[in-house]
Formats: C-alpha cells, sequence, structure tokens
C-alpha cells in the first residue's frame, strides 16, 4: 500500500519499488505508540468519535504486538498501519505527515535505544565494580606507551573503566533528552489547518521538527565513544590473556578455540567488541555525511537515517551483555602481578620524590635517578615509604563512591 498513490497513476516499476522502500519493521511499535498519540488529538478536535478512538487504539496494540501483518507490499511502516486500521484508517492521517509521523516514531526507538544501553552500562559498570572491590589491593604494574610506570592496584585501574561507563551512560541521557521532544503537528513542513491540541514538548519550529536528526547523532555519537571504550577495556583483557603477561585466564564459556590448533583460548569476545568500535564510528560519520547538505525541510535521504541506528542498538546491546560475562569470569593470576610489580624499576619516581623531601629540586633528583637507571645502580628506595597509589584507604573511598552512583541511584 502507498499513501500517495492519488497523485501517481499506475504502478512503480519493480526496480525503483525495491529501491524506495524502507526496511523500517523495527520502527512498527514506536509508530503505533506515536499514531495512538496522534489518534488521541484527532478525537479531542472532534475529528474521531468516542468508538473510533476505542477501536483504533485497541487495533494498534494489537499491530504492534504482531509484526506479521506488515507485508511486503507495504512501503513503509506507516503505509502498512493506516492498512492494518482498516476503514478508520483512512480518517488517521489527518493533519499529519509521514514526515512528522516518522520523526516521532523514531524518537520513541532512539528513546527506547538509549534506556537499554543505559541498563546495560549499568549491569557491565556493576560487575567491573565487584571485580574492582576482590582485586582492590592488588599490585600491578601501571603503563604508559605500554611500558612499566609505576605501581598501581588492578581494583585503582578497573575504577577507571567504571569512570568511562559512567560518562557513556551520561551520554545517552543527554541523547534521549534530545529525542524526547515531539514533531506531532509539524505536518510536512508547516503544520495543518486542522485545530489539534499541540503534544506535549512539542517543537518549537515546524520545518525543524521534520528535518531534526540530531537526536539520532546524539545517539549514534554516544555509541560510537562507547564503543571507544568498549575496544580499549578489549585490548587490555587481549594484552593481559597472552602467555607474554599472563595477568588473567579468559572463561571457557566465553572464549573460543582454533579450528586448527587444539591449544588455543582466544579472546574472541574482547577482540569483536575491539572491532565494533570501527563499525560505530563508521554508522555516525555516515549519518552525519548524509544529513550535512540537505536543504531544509524533509528529503528522502533521510531514509537512510534508521539503519545506522538500527544496526548500532542490536551491536550495543550484544556487546555489552558479551563482555560483562566475560568480565565477570575473568580469574586474576595475583602472583603473576605480584612480580610484575616487583621490578624495582616502578619506584624511579618514588626515589626522585624522596630526594625532592630532602630539599632537591626535583629536575636535580630526576636526573640522578635518571643517571643510576641508565648506570645500572639504581636501587628501589626503603619499602616501608612506598604503596601503589592511591593506597588501601583511597580506592575503598572510591569503590564506595562509585558503588553509589552506579547501585544506589538505580
Amino acid at each position: 500500500m502507498t499513501t500517495w498513490a492519488g497523485r501517481v497513476e499506475g504502478a512503480l516499476d519493480r526496480e525503483v519499488w525495491e529501491f524506495l522502500r524502507a526496511d523500517d519493521a523495527e520502527l512498527l511499535p514506536y509508530d503505533c505508540e506515536a499514531t495512538a498519540e496522534h489518534a488521541g488529538r484527532l478525537a479531542a478536535a472532534g475529528l474521531l468519535t468516542a468508538e473510533e478512538l476505542d477501536e483504533v487504539e485497541a487495533r494498534l496494540a494489537e499491530i504492534a504486538q504482531d509484526p506479521s501483518g506488515y507485508l511486503d507490499s507495504d512501503e513503509d511502516v506507516h503505509s502498512a498501519i493506516e492498512r492494518l486500521l482498516g476503514d478508520v484508517g483512512r480518517k488517521i492521517h489527518a493533519g499529519r505527515s509521514r514526515n512528522d509521523q516518522v520523526a516521532a516514531a523514531f524518537r520513541l526507538y532512539v528513546l527506547d535505544a538509549c534506556a537499554e544501553a543505559r541498563e546495560a552500562i549499568d549491569a557491565l559498570a556493576l560487575v567491573v565494580l565487584s571485580f574492582a572491590e576482590s582485586e582492590a589491593e592488588t599490585v600491578m604494574p601501571g603503563y604508559t606507551h605500554m611500558q612499566r610506570a609505576q605501581p598501581i592496584t588492578l581494583g585503582h585501574l578497573l575504577l577507571a573503566w567504571v569512570e568511562m561507563l559512567d560518562r557513556d551512560r551520561t551520554r545517552f541521557a543527554a541523547a534521549a533528552e534530545a529525542a524526547a521532544e515531539s514533531p506531532l503537528g509539524a505536518g510536512a513542513l508547516a503544520g495543518s489547518t486542522l485545530e489539534l491540541p499541540p503534544p506535549p514538548r512539542q517543537m518549537r519550529n515546524s520545518i525543524d521538527a521534520v528535518a531534526d536528526r540530531d537526536f539520532a547523532l546524539d545517539y549514534l555519537y554516544g555509541a560510537a565513544v562507547l564503543f571507544t571504550h568498549l575496544s580499549r577495556i578489549g585490548e587490555e583483557i587481549v594484552i593481559w590473556a597472552t602467555s607474554e603477561f599472563g595477568f588473567v585466564r579468559l572463561p571457557e564459556s566465553a572464549a573460543t578455540g582454533s579450528s586448527m590448533m587444539p591449544q588455543k583460548l582466544n579472546p574472541d569476545v574482547a577482540e569483536l567488541a575491539r572491532g565494533k568500535a570501527g563499525t560505530a564510528i563508521g554508522r555516525l560519520t555516515g549519518l552525519l555525511a548524509t544529513v550535512k547538505g540537505l536543504p531544509l525541510a524533509y528529503d528522502r535521504d533521510l531514509q537512510e537515517d534508521k539503519a545506522p541506528v538500527f544496526a548500532t542498538r542490536r551491536d550495543t546491546r550484544l556487546a555489552l551483555e558479551a563482555l560483562t560475562m566475560l568480565v565477570s569470569g575473568l580469574e586474576v593470576d595475583r602472583a603473576r602481578l605480584a612480580k610484575a610489580a616487583s621490578d624495582p624499576l616502578l619506584f624511579a619516581t618514588d626515589a626522585a620524590e624522596a630526594l625532592v623531601k630532602q630539599g632537591v629540586p626535583f629536575r636535580d633528583a630526576h636526573e640522578e635517578v635518571a643517571a643510576s637507571v641508565r648506570e645500572g645502580t639504581f636501587k628501589r628506595p626503603r619499602k616501608g615509604s612506598l604503596r601503589p597509589a592511591p593506597g588501601p584507604d583511597g580506592i575503598r573511598a572510591a569503590l564506595d563512591e562509585a558503588r553509589h552512583r552506579f547501585v544506589d541511584n538505580l
């Protein structure tokens, strides 16, 4: 079914139809929700009877639960819903265009996707927090430039993961706030002569209402940064699981083997999370390129906004769930970490700062310690004066504060 057939005589060529047809089945329940809201506005204006409104609402609830009604002969979910509503469906599009209709449904979809992402982020963060708590005082080397730098604790490093995830859920909250406005009432671009009540949080400008896709870009940006963080987490797990490092052992329930080498246990979850960062960044870049040159108001190019968002939502959910399982099953080799952290050169900065405490200018202290390292005469300072940052008390305080953010506020 097409909603514009009154203007075009005859059917489109098959090739044109296949090119133009929207692959938007995922929008079906959200379009039903937006259509129900619009039906309520029509009833409030006296353009639908109470009986018709009841019929529309009941039928929309059925359609939302049964996507099988959406046929290949439908151009998009909007025309499918109108067809499935039957005779009353011929009234439902009054005061509305597919332009504000699709924008409304898509905004509801993005709202749901943001909530889903935040929930999955919380689940991963809670697992990481539990992991950090159990390893709060497990000493390990910290790295810069992938070279051993200073002693830290594994708990302190894992809390860095938590901070990244906390910022990620904040970005999805901002994307949801942007998506929460309603374009209904904008019509094709200039509203309608029908006097319908405005929807809650109606957008201020009708042209912007049908043209804006910033909310989708905000969602894709949040996902791209999230996957950048998941990639960094995945990279660390990949490195830690190597024989060369041996800091962690992978759970067999979240790792794979080799089809040729019987001894292998591969960190595929971590690697694929790392790999999908490029895809997430590409989807954001693609939609940015799509919208950058569009004249106001609506253009058919905007049909390309949904595929990257649909795919990103799926990848986000699956990646977060899989990483949650992986992290929850990691086993730490504390002896291996302790041995790596016993490298005396990790305490070179402490040695320089010990000289500073004696009144030596830091640059002189730095040069003196560097010379001893270069000559092979460096000795670790007195053990009693050292502890890995931020120390047991600081780690516990940081854990309590992070747990408050992720647990008490859920």
